[in-house]
């Protein structure tokens, strides 16, 4: 397929011969003729030819997968920076907590009624919540 593409914009393929009639003596063009590589100009639009799937695949493989995490990992590092006293968080644990302290990576926490006081990694938060979790109209956290 892409011979005929080639052929298309005008340039001349090399045939390529089959393998051991080349014969002795013969300059490089026929060699190369021989051996189905292509020279000059055409040799630049064959090769761009070859490789542009592989381009689009890499741009597409960007623009769906990796860009889309980046930019959901600058989130939550932005997330986990802003933290502060008082917001209410859900850990990667399913903790429903209050934040009461923090120091440097370390986050105090109180969860629960009786208000129990835990000490977690700061990266250890999945998400602050914007509402309290509440049951039955008594605010748990």
């Amino acid at each position: 397929m892409s011979f005929e593409l080639l052929r298309l914009f005008g340039t001349a393929v090399a045939e390529t011969a089959a393998a051991g009639t080349a014969a002795a003596g013969a300059g490089d063009a026929a060699a190369a003729a021989a051996e189905g590589a292509v020279s000059g100009p055409s040799a630049i639009i064959y090769y761009a030819v070859q490789l542009a799937p592989m381009i689009l695949i890499f741009v597409v493989f960007y623009f769906i997968l990796i860009r889309p995490q980046r930019k959901k990992d600058k989130e939550a590092k932005a997330m986990l920076a802003n933290l502060k006293v008082g917001d209410n968080i859900c850990t990667i644990g399913g903790i429903h907590a209050k934040i009461t302290g923090i120091k440097d990576d370390t986050l105090y926490i109180e969860v629960g009624r009786q208000k129990a006081e835990l000490v977690i990694a700061r990266w250890a938060v999945r998400n602050v919540e914007e509402l309290s979790v509440t049951n039955d109209s008594e605010n748990l956290i």
